[in-house]
């Protein structure tokens, strides 16, 4: 009988108290950030993820603003949206490593509600073979790019007239969650978006801003179809299994995510998983999500551990081959 009893503590009221326990204790605490009627500022918002995302803001009614470097790409996205929705979008043609024009535009186009860093240079390539020029690049652009788009974009965001929760989302990619060989650098600059992230979060709380983390897979644009074709073969037999999304699949869950204050917004099963066991230090909203967290992290992390079993045997393999 006392078995029985211990058993039913065990099962039943245990995780309940554990599961108030992790409600009283979770922050930043659970928030909702309207898109409806307010400034959806996109980088990156030409093509691929960037223009999806805008297309789906415009048509939750929000007032879009893309930015981009190329003027005619910006053109032909403001035209394209307009087609489909009815509704204009405003366009800015600026180089985000450029902080004072970053800076100009930004003042121009207003306040910012919703501010999403989605630019990205995306070149896979062993670091010992890669130019530097496409090194700076990807950590210019990325990263680099990043912090001037918060630099200029925060003054409007700390001193805006409503006291409404507003938003900063960074596009990363699961190559911000775990090292891909022939990805050092493009994972160095997405890795450091984290490190930004939860500091920045930690600096603009007070504020009522809040901070997302996009972490999607190789996604069916332009410019990674163009990335892929010139994989190393290494790289290329780890991401395999990986998959792919379409444009449209992350610029639903990135609305959703920043609609729902999250700070990390996984894309599918697999950047889920990520996401729980490279949670660490991470800020969480959700009691659910944090006791998701602690149940799974350990039995994940062997799994994790398995991948890289598995990941290192391919790659020693090949090494042999062509020795």
């Amino acid at each position: 009988m006392a078995y029985i009893q211990l058993s039913f503590l065990a099962l039943y009221i245990l995780p309940v108290f554990f599961l108030f326990f992790l409600k009283l204790i979770i922050r930043p605490h659970p928030i909702k950030i309207l898109i409806k009627s307010r400034h959806v500022f996109i980088t990156g918002g030409s093509s691929g993820i960037g223009l999806a995302i805008a297309r789906r803001a415009v048509a939750e009614g929000a007032r879009v603003t893309i930015l981009a470097r190329d003027l005619n790409k910006l053109k032909e996205a403001k035209n394209s949206i307009r087609l489909t929705t009815g509704i204009d979008v405003n366009i800015v043609s600026v180089d985000v490593r450029d902080y004072e024009a970053v800076k100009e535009a930004v003042e121009s186009a207003g306040p910012i509600d919703v501010l999403v860093c989605n630019q990205g240079v995306f070149i896979a390539q062993e670091i010992v073979d890669q130019d530097m020029k496409n090194i700076k690049s990807m950590i210019d652009t990325n990263l680099i790019g990043t912090v001037n788009l918060i630099k200029a974009a925060l003054p409007g965001m700390k001193n805006r007239s409503d006291r409404k929760p507003v938003s900063i989302a960074f596009m990363s990619s699961q190559g911000g969650q775990v090292g891909v060989y022939g990805y050092a650098v493009y994972c160095a600059t997405k890795f450091g978006l984290r490190g930004l992230a939860e500091a920045l979060q930690q600096e603009v709380i007070a504020d009522n801003i809040h901070v997302s983390l996009i972490f999607p897979l190789e996604t069916d644009t332009p410019g990674v179809k163009e990335v892929l074709k010139t994989l190393p073969p290494l790289t290329a037999t780890l991401i395999a299994a990986s998959g792919g999304m379409q444009a449209d699949e992350v610029a639903k869950k990135t609305l959703n995510g920043i609609k729902s204050g999250s700070f990390f917004i996984s894309c599918n099963l697999k950047g889920f998983l990520l996401s729980i066991v490279t949670a660490g230090f991470s800020p969480q909203r959700s009691y659910l999500m944090a006791f998701v967290e602690v149940v799974l992290c350990g039995i994940l992390r062997v799994g994790a551990l398995w991948v890289q079993r598995t990941w290192y045997g391919i790659i020693k393999k090949a090494h042999v081959q062509e020795k």
